[in-house]
């Protein structure tokens, strides 16, 4: 096993060190990716934080067994990320074969995690749907919806959900539906923060330096991101 593939498992593993390192290691294969959507009326930094968003999911759902490249991998997911941020701008479309690509993906999924019995790895899904492994990445990432809310921190063991919502309310689906909708209406910088943080498990520390800067700021827009979470979801 390469150093990479050593360093994705243990990220994969949970090992925030591992994920920073990481995110360190590719800024330059982030900003490649984010140069082709510069003049779009979106602050660089902003798509770079996003780029750090889709190396992360690309670190998730890497498959060490499949035998592509890491970075073959990456790529679509950053890119998808962008992406996905513009389309719900207004900037960018979805194009209908994405579309068909995703759907198609999501069923082998299904079907996959029934007879198998677990989540299929990224080579499974291949051989079921004839999609090459950036394929998949890049038709996930561009139609994904809003990820889980229920990720539990790795140094606090809670979850936003847990801090937001009352699970145990009637009114718990609801709530949550809120809470999707209210961190998408958050600004772009709060948002990083929350997904980072909540999402993917970093601490301040860490998103400190995947998003370069203080640690003390981190602490100041994750504390405003909650504030106005709740505001918006009073």
């Amino acid at each position: 096993m390469s150093a990479l593939e050593e360093l994705i498992r243990r990220a994969q593993s949970g090992d925030g060190s591992a994920t920073e390192q990481l995110v360190e290691e590719n800024s330059g294969l982030i900003w490649s990716v984010v140069r082709r959507f510069l003049g779009r009326g979106t602050e660089p930094d902003d798509l770079y934080q996003l780029g750090c968003l889709g190396l992360l999911k690309a670190v998730e759902g890497f498959d060490l067994e499949y035998g592509t490249q890491f970075s073959t991998y990456a790529v679509p997911k950053i890119a998808g990320e962008i992406r996905r941020f513009l389309r719900d701008d207004g900037a960018v479309k979805v194009s209908r074969s994405l579309k068909e690509q995703s759907a198609s993906i999501k069923a082998a999924r299904s079907r996959l995690t029934t007879a198998l019995g677990r989540e299929p790895t990224i080579q499974e899904i291949s051989r079921q749907t004839g999609l090459s492994a950036e394929e998949i990445a890049l038709a996930e990432t561009a139609t994904a919806a809003t990820e889980s809310i229920q990720r539990q921190t790795g140094e606090e063991g809670f979850s936003l959900e847990n801090i937001l919502t009352d699970t145990e309310s009637e009114e718990g689906l609801v709530e949550k539906i809120a809470l999707r909708q209210a961190i998408d209406a958050l600004p772009q910088r709060e948002k990083t923060v929350i997904q980072l943080r909540y999402f993917h498990c970093l601490t301040q520390q860490r998103v400190a330096k995947v998003m370069q800067v203080s640690q003390v700021q981190v602490s100041r827009i994750e504390k405003k991101a909650l504030a106005m979470l709740r505001e918006l979801m009073a």
